[in-house]
């Protein structure tokens, strides 16, 4: 068993699945989180445990409410404990779509686009939500002095303080929605990995993609908005804009602090597009 694994999580396992055997060991690097798939009388399973991570109460969270949609689109959950920091939902088949010829197609993106299209459930207005995130995001240029060029933080810093804190909209939203968080089976896409999902302003899940897989292909923009049902508009253009500057300043400092420099540099590249943008 990997080391991430307590004791006191391996007791649990053994309670809810009986004996069991680790198929393959999913887990990140650089993450505090430990993924496995494991097999036990009952099937085949996920499981995810972390000591340290506030994401595996998210996703206990998320998963907890039930997730809207097609069934076999989500994962579903078995058991959890959030003071032992472990969950178990079923296995969801499929292939991860990032890195096949599946993400550079827009079938893909329809139907992504329409599975979060469910997964965006109302949860009331807020009108702190986006005074937050401009905090947030002005401690991050704080963090990002020394990472940053002088002259991209003074425009970036310009842009945050232009930006009216407007009142928001929150749904449940994924916090992590790409190609590497999609499988893949038989043409059916399915999504995966909840450890970031919270109440947020919908266009939040829209950021990543609209700076990685949409640039240079319309195409794919295009199928995805017609699956999700809407798009960007000017109403929400204030919190577009603040989004994606928390993103883009967030991935850099992110990345810089665990060493990943490729993905630090894409967080500049992010931030540039940003300022750029009219």
């Amino acid at each position: 068993m990997p080391q991430g694994i307590t004791e006191k999580q391996r007791a649990l396992l053994r309670e809810w699945l009986g004996p069991y055997s680790v198929l393959k060991d999913h887990s990140w690097p650089l993450q505090d989180t430990t993924v496995l798939r494991v097999a036990s009388a009952g099937g085949q399973f996920i499981v995810k445990a972390g000591t340290t991570s506030h994401h595996i109460r998210r996703e206990i969270a998320a998963y907890s409410h039930g997730m809207p949609g097609p069934a076999g689109s989500f994962p579903v959950l078995r058991h959890a404990s959030a003071d032992a920091g472990i969950l178990v939902t079923e296995f969801l088949p499929g292939v991860p779509v990032e890195g096949t010829s599946a993400e550079h197609a827009p079938e893909t993106y329809r139907q992504a686009g329409a599975l979060l299209a469910a997964l965006h459930l109302p949860v009331g207005s807020s009108t702190e939500y986006a005074k937050k995130l401009s905090y947030t995001t002005e401690l991050l240029l704080k963090k990002g002095r020394g990472l940053l060029e002088a002259g991209t933080l003074a425009r970036a810093a310009k842009e945050l303080a232009a930006l009216p804190a407007v009142p928001v909209q929150l749904v449940t939203t994924h916090g992590d929605y790409q190609p590497r968080n999609w499988l893949q089976e038989e043409g059916r896409i399915k999504v995966i990995d909840f450890g970031r999902a919270d109440a947020r302003a919908w266009v939040h899940d829209l950021v990543r993609l609209s700076h990685k897989q949409f640039v240079g292909s319309p195409d794919l923009a295009d199928a995805f908005h017609e699956g999700l049902g809407r798009r960007v508009g000017p109403a929400e253009n204030s919190i577009w804009r603040l989004e994606n500057l928390n993103q883009a300043i967030g991935t850099v400092v992110w990345a810089h602090g665990i060493g990943d420099y490729a993905f630090r540099d894409f967080g500049v590249a992010m931030l540039e597009r940003v300022l750029a943008a009219p």
